[in-house]
């Protein structure tokens, strides 16, 4: 290999002084690779003149290095005898009465006789003439016959970003809220399936951003490409808090309106296209002037307390999740829709040839179906709904108590029936979300316990929580003024 490489000398070869290049050429705001150092960060000392440039730790210890500043006590030796400065006519001491009058930012280092601020020293630019004085970050500033110096620095330090930066920044900003606006106004959606740039259609809200743009140049210079990459104003989650603002001014401005006078609270259920029950609610009031009005709230989609603690649990959230993808599937096409009900109609044919249509009713469903039918009846008052609210809550303790082995049974039959492989409860439970790791509990203490209890518990919980008994007696006291059957339900024990 030799003869095709020839070797390169490995001695260093000796380098003049007068040969390197003038340090003047240098960048003076250029620093040095910061020196490795080791530290304890639980001694960083405290005086200042002792203290290390925050540049010189490693990159991953400067945010370290700064929490430990920040909860620690500022150095304000209040006891400390301060040093006479002549300068001009007159000697001036510090005063420690700034130290209560700027907090926290203020500083005093007893060897220099000089003031500091801590917050400078931690987050001040790494190259430090840049964008101010120093003196309050290295060299110390001493000058107490100009205290106001103290205020000014704070203010140039929290406000030192220029106008040209605001003023983009709150063009573009208005920008996108009066594109809000206007699709707002006319109920029209501002997401689009697909807002990246080699889309088609990017929604209405980018669209009509884009459109803005172009009949604006002050407008087209600040927004979307022309904007930072970070601060363009224009993603879904900022389209969203737009729209929640909005919404809240709305709201604020109706109480407003109502101001401390007498409402009505109208509401009404209904479903939406997905089939989901959805309750509308307005408010309905005498204005000022004698007129009545009626202001729409919001739309709340109802959800019944058992299927919505249900999915708190993960396994039966993952149920929850197959079931609703399965209807989702099958409710987007009416050819599907059609086939279902025909393959439902003839199990229910087979069913009840066999007399084998109640087995496969589940539990939950048997024991909770006619109550909450009934509690979500249109005609159903509030004296009833309290009795089936109560019998829900002692049908869900006896079902938690004494119904896991009725459980198991009719599920033993159902797979039994269908030929559906059986777990064997007594053998190890096997976590499929991380199956290499050993759960140490049998699929009986699993199923029996961290399920069915656990769910149940959760349910039970949510009645109790929801239906106290203060507002058991509001909700009895309310009924007892409903005017149904000219007041028939009336009873003034009720109410005392």
């Amino acid at each position: 290999m030799e003869k095709y490489y020839k070797k390169v000398s490995t001695s260093v070869p000796e380098t003049n002084v007068d040969d390197l290049p003038p340090k003047s050429s240098e960048r003076k705001d250029k620093r040095k690779s910061p020196p490795v150092l080791d530290i304890d960060i639980n001694d960083l000392p405290s005086d200042l003149g002792e203290r290390k440039d925050i540049m010189d730790y490693r990159a991953n210890q400067r945010d370290e290095v700064r929490r430990r500043y920040l909860t620690k006590s500022p150095c304000q030796p209040y006891g400390h005898k301060f040093k006479q400065i002549s300068k001009g006519s007159g000697t001036k001491r510090f005063n420690p009465a700034w130290f209560d009058q700027y907090g926290s930012w203020l500083e005093y280092n007893i060897s220099k006789e000089s003031a500091f601020y801590l917050y400078c020293y931690l987050f001040k630019d790494e190259v430090r003439m840049q964008g101010g004085s120093d003196a309050f970050v290295k060299e110390g500033f001493n000058s107490w016959k100009k205290p106001e110096r103290f205020l000014t620095h704070i203010v140039h330090a929290l406000f030192k970003q220029d106008d040209k930066a605001k003023n983009e920044y709150r063009i573009r900003l208005n920008a996108s809220i009066d594109a809000s606006r206007f699709l707002l106004r006319r109920g029209l959606p501002l997401c689009g399936h697909g807002e990246k740039e080699e889309d088609a259609n990017k929604g209405n809200f980018m669209e009509l951003l884009k459109y803005t743009g172009e009949q604006n140049e002050a407008i087209s210079n600040v927004i979307l490409k022309n904007a930072p990459g970070n601060n363009q104003m224009i993603s879904s989650k900022i389209q969203k808090d737009f729209v929640h603002s909005f919404a809240e001014e709305v709201r604020q401005a109706i109480l407003e309106e109502i101001d401390h006078g007498v409402f009505g609270l109208l509401v009404d259920e209904s479903a939406d296209v997905s089939h989901k029950k959805q309750m509308g609610v307005v408010f309905r009031f005498v204005d000022k002037k004698g007129a009545i009005k009626e202001r729409f709230i919001g739309v709340v989609h109802l959800q019944l307390v058992v299927v919505a603690v249900a999915k708190k649990h993960f396994d039966i959230a993952d149920f929850f999740y197959m079931i609703s993808t399965l209807l989702n599937v099958v409710g987007a096409s009416c050819k599907r829709q059609d086939m279902f009900r025909e393959i439902q109609r003839e199990e229910l044919e087979k069913g009840i040839k066999s007399g084998d249509v109640k087995t496969r009713t589940r539990q939950i469903r048997s024991v909770l179906y006619q109550d909450l039918q009934l509690l979500a009846g249109k005609d159903q008052d509030i004296l009833n709904a309290m009795s089936l609210v109560e019998s829900t809550k002692r049908e869900l303790q006896k079902l938690r108590d004494d119904g896991w082995d009725s459980l198991m049974a009719k599920v033993a039959s159902f797979c039994k029936k269908h030929n559906v492989e059986m777990l064997i409860m007594e053998e190890d439970f096997v976590d499929l979300r991380n199956p290499r790791k050993r759960t140490n509990i049998s699929n009986m203490h699993h199923y029996k316990v961290n399920c069915f209890c656990t769910v149940l518990d959760l349910q039970i919980q949510e009645f109790n929580d929801r239906f106290t008994e203060v507002t058991t007696d509001l909700l009895i006291c309310m009924a007892a003024l409903s005017p149904i059957d000219s007041f028939h339900g009336f009873d003034k024990e009720k109410l005392v």
